[in-house]
């Protein structure tokens, strides 16, 4: 008998080794399954067979970087222009009512405002960001007067994670009589896994929301959970056939009626659909949408080789970025994820924990899902519905006399010259949110402003009026307050208070 190569023996090993451990894994996950108190041990155990899926595909190569050679721009047919959408009558009120009538509006209400310094126990939805207006209160505005304005019942969905969920719930209380359905369910929690063992650390289900050991698995879980949660069921059963899926600090993603309107027309051929826009410097880490192997497929910073990186970063190569403002067909969810053909491409994050353990999380991106959906395509829209508050600097930009907000929508001041919004870089000084608007007497007046940079312990008093380029830079212990009423137009201001032409 001929020996095995050797090739075929490292694999034949490799493949035992892979056996080991999953069923290893198995084993740890069904005594974490056996240690859940019983009214919680079904929906465990469900999470916990997700988790083992996902894991299953990341051990099984499904995460191998791709071959950057054949990845393609996204073709015509799959983009389509917004200014070449039918634009809906608005006078038209019984057809509009039609369209909304079949609509659901889910954000992703999962993450808190440690970026901006908060604490881990304040979700950010809950962040002010428009006079005494938050986030949640914005979105709650703009659905009800939908249902007003059109006699529907657009219901909200919630998908919170155990970070937020509690303090969402006490938040919600004040919307006891809005003319809005609040549906409200939690995202999966998945156990870390520990980098030298590849197997979880954690052997029981408790003190899940303060256990470092347990993580919310990004927001591609959002299928599985709403179809588990039994919240998908409820709304295809009344009705409801379109999703509106986007982030909750993204307060440029409304309702928008021309998409809607298209989609419906369409009779749902097209089961999904991702909103994009146009690359901006300052979106080079942005998610984009590529043509891979003839497939429509989402390309996210985690997954791109690092010798590729600055090849991702080039706005002429990648135009587009992701919103992550998705439509999708709700029946078409739940058939992807009961026939379990809803797949995603798993992201690998190395993490290192504060009891100094190494440790990787598994997770996907929502927007990954749209290589399972027929009739998928991206619409390219205008850079209006993009407005995230990642941090403080954007948080200077939504506060401010730039932007008006009415019935929930807020929308660029018909009063600023230009489309385009400025840029703006505060320094670690303003990195806080306490820290930023205790700097603030009140927000300055930035309609004519291009660009404003500001380092170190500046201070602004009322009224000040920025506009063109300034910067302004306190040197290591000194102290600039910028005094009630100043105009500085193309200026630096440097430390001293010396103001320069620019």
């Amino acid at each position: 008998m001929a020996p095995t190569p050797a090739k075929d023996r490292d694999r034949t090993i490799s493949m035992a080794a892979e056996e080991e451990i999953m069923s290893v894994l198995k084993e740890r996950l069904k005594e974490i399954s056996n240690k859940t108190p019983v009214d919680k041990q079904e929906n465990v155990k469900k999470e916990l067979d997700n988790f083992y899926r996902l894991y299953g595909k990341w051990r099984g190569g499904i995460t191998d970087e791709l071959i950057w050679d054949k990845i393609r721009p996204l073709p015509e047919s799959m983009l389509q222009g917004y200014s070449s959408l039918r634009k809906v009558d608005e006078d038209d009120h019984e057809g509009i009512s039609r369209l909304l009538n079949k609509l659901v509006v889910l954000k992703l209400n999962g993450g808190l405002g440690t970026g901006m310094g908060l604490g881990s126990a304040c979700p950010k939805s809950l962040i002010r960001v428009r006079e005494e207006s938050t986030f949640l209160d914005i979105t709650m505005a703009q659905i009800e007067n939908l249902n007003e304005k059109y006699g529907v019942s657009v219901p909200l969905v919630l998908m919170n994670s155990l970070n937020t969920d509690s303090e969402t719930g006490n938040a919600l209380k004040k919307y006891k009589g809005a003319n809005v359905e609040v549906l409200t369910y939690l995202q999966s929690y998945y156990p870390r896994i520990e980098r030298e063992t590849l197997l979880p650390y954690v052997k029981d289900y408790q003190n899940i929301d303060s256990n470092e050991g347990w993580y919310p698995p990004g927001h591609g879980d959002l299928y599985e959970s709403l179809y588990n949660s039994g919240v998908l069921d409820k709304l295809i059963e009344k009705g409801k056939e379109i999703i509106f899926i986007s982030n909750i600090d993204n307060l440029g993603a409304t309702v928008d009626l021309n998409i809607l309107s298209h989609i419906v027309k369409s009779g749902c051929q097209s089961q999904f659909i991702a909103e994009v826009t146009n690359k901006t410097r300052a979106d080079v880490k942005g998610g984009t949408l590529i043509e891979y192997n003839g497939c429509v497929k989402l390309l996210e910073y985690a997954q791109v080789p690092k010798e590729k990186v600055d090849d991702f970063k080039c706005v002429k190569k990648f135009k587009i970025f992701n919103t992550n403002n998705l439509w999708i067909s709700l029946k078409a969810i739940k058939e992807r994820v009961v026939t379990g053909t809803l797949e995603r491409d798993v992201i690998v994050n190395h993490k290192a924990l504060d009891d100094g353990r190494n440790v990787i999380q598994l997770e996907t991106a929502v927007g990954a899902a749209i290589k399972n959906f027929s009739g998928a395509f991206a619409i390219n829209v205008p850079r209006s519905r993009f407005l995230p508050v990642k941090h403080t600097s954007d948080l200077l930009l939504v506060m401010s006399n730039l932007y008006n907000l009415e019935d929930g929508v807020i929308a660029m001041s018909p009063d600023r010259q230009f489309p385009s919004t400025p840029l703006i870089k505060l320094g670690p000084d303003f990195k806080r949110i306490q820290s930023f608007l205790k700097r603030f007497q009140t927000i300055p007046d930035l309609l004519e402003l291009d660009h404003l940079t500001v380092t170190g312990d500046v201070y602004f008093g009322r009224d000040v009026s920025l506009r063109g380029t300034v910067i302004i830079i306190a040197n290591h212990g000194e102290r600039i307050d910028i005094p009630s009423g100043s105009l500085l137009e193309n200026k630096i201001v440097s430390g001293n208070l010396r103001i320069l032409d620019h």
